[in-house]
């Protein structure tokens, strides 16, 4: 056990500190601090040493200046094992530190909330984040505490052992300090690296979430990030592993789509999806387009749940239930059975990259944010789609972006007829969204096509043909895809290139 005697004190948040500073006091530790925190801790009725006293030197620079001396970190760097370091700190006059209390500029914060670039780069904490690296290495002897997040935390520690830390809470908290020194130094690199022109990827996230378990019950599963900032929990139980993932999916989903749609998705696709003039006709067409492996989905809508409309839902067995907002009254009937997870929508604003594990490293790909719409799909036939053809066409081909490929997706009157998905063969999933449609008793004749990745022969066309299929939608770029329009030329058919492949995996 190592008693403090010393403490060097050096935050920005104030906010959590009174209680620490008087337990320190109480336990008869001496403060030393600079400015702000300095006035702070006398506005408490409590004595501190002036840093400026130890150094005899003032801050200086506007402030940029004001810890970085010897005589500060001299009394943290001091190994207490080593003769020759006490005597270098009794022949210079320099106080053994055992604790350091610091909470950094607030430069996240600040890039959140100005472009300032001036203000941004003031943020940048210097003497701070020198004490957090110093204190940690020297946890052997010195105890840092590096952030307002560990206040209350240390304020029990500092309770329960009187002044008084162990080796291992020492190393606890280093550990805690190099986590909050990398976060912020990742933070600055990547403010400066906006540009990409270094090719370096750094990721940090210290909001660690862990979930009752990973994609299965045999894994561990943790979220690093925020979800208050995306969504609000309004009803239901513990969000899992895989709701976030279908959750995600949906979000990137909906917000392709500006008229009033509704979505049901399982594993991360759509089975239903539609737009119609009200939420309850959306829903109803949504849910028609799979019914059955709409139970226990997830469902998304771009538009407030009304009453009528929960009550619809309601008669429904679901995961999720996501929209920007909840009528009062809708909102008392989905919220009856307490398992069910209501969410109101506040943001989806993405990343602009994802990021995957692969192999022994990563891979890192812009956002796939391209959508494409009616004046970028080039007819390629003689005969060009009708103008409610290319209604479908451009909704047909939102949904087989967000589809898993081989995707192929079969839609009528803005409404998900069928969904081939996931298949190794694009003729497998075009007959699979064909007999998932017969199955559910669907008319496919005058629906169209989308494929989210070019025809290589012309037997998909062929078989959309016969069904009753005469507008399609695809990237175009196959070495044969004179084959495909010939057929379609001959039958009368339309088809459109897009120009951009979709392949989602």
């Amino acid at each position: 056990m190592r008693k403090i005697k010393n403490a060097l004190v050096s935050v920005f948040h104030k906010e959590g500190l009174e209680e620490i500073l008087k337990g320190l006091d109480k336990n008869g530790v001496e403060l030393y601090s600079t400015g702000g925190t300095y006035t702070y801790i006398e506005s408490l009725g409590l004595k501190a040493h002036k840093v400026e006293d130890l150094t005899s030197y003032p801050s200086i620079l506007g402030g940029r200046v004001k810890t970085l001396h010897p005589k500060v970190f001299g009394g943290i760097l001091a190994r207490r094992e080593l003769q020759e370091d006490l005597e270098q700190l009794d022949s210079y006059k320099i106080p053994q530190f055992d604790l350091v209390i610091v909470d950094l500029y607030p430069f996240e914060d600040t890039v959140a909330s100005t472009n300032d670039e001036a203000t941004i780069i003031e943020k940048i904490d210097i003497g701070g984040i020198s004490l957090i690296r110093a204190a940690a290495k020297n946890y052997k002897d010195v105890l840092i505490l590096p952030s307002a997040n560990l206040y209350p935390e240390f304020l029990e520690l500092l309770k329960e052992k009187n002044a008084e830390t162990n080796l291992v809470d020492r190393r606890y908290y280093a550990t805690q300090a190099f986590a909050v020194s990398s976060n912020y130094d990742t933070a600055i690199f990547n403010y400066f690296n906006a540009d990409k022109k270094i090719q370096g990827l750094r990721l940090s996230e210290d909001a660690a979430k862990e979930l009752r378990y990973g994609e299965n019950p045999h894994q561990k599963g943790f979220y690093y990030g925020n979800l208050e900032e995306v969504v609000e929990q309004l009803n239901g139980k513990e969000i899992s592993y895989n709701n976030i993932l279908d959750i995600d999916a949906a979000i990137r989903l909906i917000q392709d789509f500006e008229e009033t749609t509704f979505a049901v998705l399982k594993h991360n696709n759509a089975c239903g999806i539609a737009s119609g003039n009200s939420v309850l006709e959306s829903w109803n067409k949504a849910l028609a387009g799979d019914p059955v492996s709409a139970f226990g989905g997830v469902l998304i809508c771009n538009r407030p749940i009304d009453a009528e409309t929960a009550l619809e839902i309601d008669k429904l067995f679901y995961e999720v239930l996501i929209a920007p907002d909840f009528s009062s009254e809708a909102l008392n009937i989905l919220s009856k059975k307490r398992t069910r997870i209501l969410l109101k929508l506040k943001s989806s604003n993405f990343a602009t990259h994802s990021v995957r594990t692969a192999l022994s490293g990563f891979l890192v790909q812009d956002a796939d944010s391209k959508t494409e719409s009616r004046g970028e799909m080039q007819a390629v036939t003689k005969v060009e789609p009708s103008a409610n053809e290319f209604e479908d066409l451009v909704f047909a081909n939102k949904i087989v972006k967000h589809t898993k490929s081989n995707a192929m997706i079969i839609v009528r009157d803005k409404q998900l007829i069928a969904s081939g998905v996931g298949e190794t063969s694009r003729i497998d999933a075009f007959k699979q969204a064909i007999e998932k449609a017969k199955n559910f008793e669907k008319t496919i004749k005058g629906a169209v096509l989308a494929s989210d990745a070019f025809f290589p022969f012309s037997d998909n066309v062929e078989i959309a043909q016969s069904v009753g299929i005469n507008a399609v939608v695809q990237p175009g770029g196959s070495k044969r895809d004179q084959d495909s329009i010939d057929y379609c030329n001959k039958n009368g058919m339309a088809m459109c290139f897009t120009g951009i492949r979709h392949f989602k995996h």
